[in-house]
């Protein structure tokens, strides 16, 4: 029987079932083999992508293992000179003059002085900014400042240093009469104003992953948005904000410039952030800018230097590491 409009008839199979029409099959039979390239090849395409992505981390971490030999092997060098015990207690450090002293405790004290003036500007600072921009800012408010804040981190820390020595230290020196040009207070405070946008950025980060439930919760039991943001946002967001601040301790004991710039190169034991100090950064850019020969025992201090200040930065962040598994809240 012929169907309307001309179409040809469509004939019933055994078993009551519709057979399939001789070009429907053929178009099947070319599409299987097109979806199995199709799907072999996002196969290919996504092993390739893996393989670059564990390269990436692979040779991130080859680095951290030749940065950490580098500087193992050739501290291994300076203290075959050096008795251990005198690197650590000593109390002076000259290791370029004739009466050589390799005290590392003079280039700690500047480092530990300038990282605690300026953590104890941006941790407090960055910590409220981070409670504002998750809490009480204003979405334009937020989407326009934080970026803004952001931009903070990009200004090349050598500007910051001059702007410590010839702006914040003329400052300074109108309410201390007797403070010397290059100190510890003004380039750790520009130090912590650098800080800041690190630590308000990952915070408020881990302050918007809290869900929204608890505070709606807090609301209900009648608490203020003051109240629920310091009592329920703040400690549910904590390991996050210790991420935070260990990425700011970190980057006040490793930072540069700045303290060369500001706090003068003079070795000094001291912890009086009104005085002069070198640090152990600043003191490995003045070794590194000079002439003295590789292998000799004045160029090995750079390497054993280094070595302390990783050991520091990675007893920071197995601090870090714990605090977050301490206290890491799974929603």
């Amino acid at each position: 029987m012929n169907l309307p409009g001309g179409l040809p008839p469509i004939h019933a199979a055994e078993g009551g079932g519709g057979a399939v029409p001789a070009s429907g099959g053929a178009a099947l039979a070319s599409a299987r083999p097109r979806d199995l390239r199709r799907k072999r090849r996002r196969r290919v395409f996504e092993k390739l992508i893996e393989s670059i992505l564990f390269l990436s981390a692979f040779t991130s971490v080859l680095i951290t293992l030749g940065i950490v030999y580098i500087l193992v092997s050739e501290s291994v060098t300076f203290f075959r000179e050096v008795p251990m015990s005198d690197f650590l207690t000593d109390t002076q450090w000259t290791p370029l003059f004739d009466d050589a002293h390799f005290g590392i405790m003079v280039l700690l004290s500047g480092t530990l002085t300038s990282s605690l003036v300026a953590l104890s500007i941006a941790i407090p600072l960055g910590t409220v900014i981070a409670i504002y921009l998750s809490e009480f800012a204003a979405y334009r408010v937020r989407e326009v400042g934080k970026p803004l804040l952001e931009l903070l981190g990009g200004v090349p820390t050598i500007v910051y240093g001059y702007f410590a020595l010839l702006f914040v230290t003329p400052l300074l020196q109108k309410l201390i009469p007797s403070l010397p040009g290059f100190n510890l207070l003004s380039a750790g405070i520009v130090m912590g104003i650098m800080i800041i946008p690190y630590v308000s950025s990952i915070s408020e980060d881990a302050m918007r992953a809290v869900p929204m439930a608890l505070r709606e919760g807090s609301y209900a039991m009648g608490a203020t948005r003051l109240q629920t943001a310091t009592k329920v946002v703040v400690p549910a967001a904590f390991s996050g904000i210790a991420s935070a601040y260990i990425l700011g301790i970190s980057r006040a004991v490793g930072e540069t410039m700045i303290l060369a710039v500001a706090a003068g190169m003079q070795p000094n034991l001291t912890f009086n952030p009104l005085e002069p100090a070198a640090t152990i950064t600043a003191y490995i850019v003045q070794v590194a800018l000079g002439d003295l020969p590789h292998g000799s025992i004045g160029y090995q201090t750079i390497f054993a230097a280094g070595l302390t200040l990783l050991l520091i930065t990675f007893f920071f962040n197995i601090v870090g590491h714990a605090l977050r598994r301490r206290f890491r809240e799974a929603y």
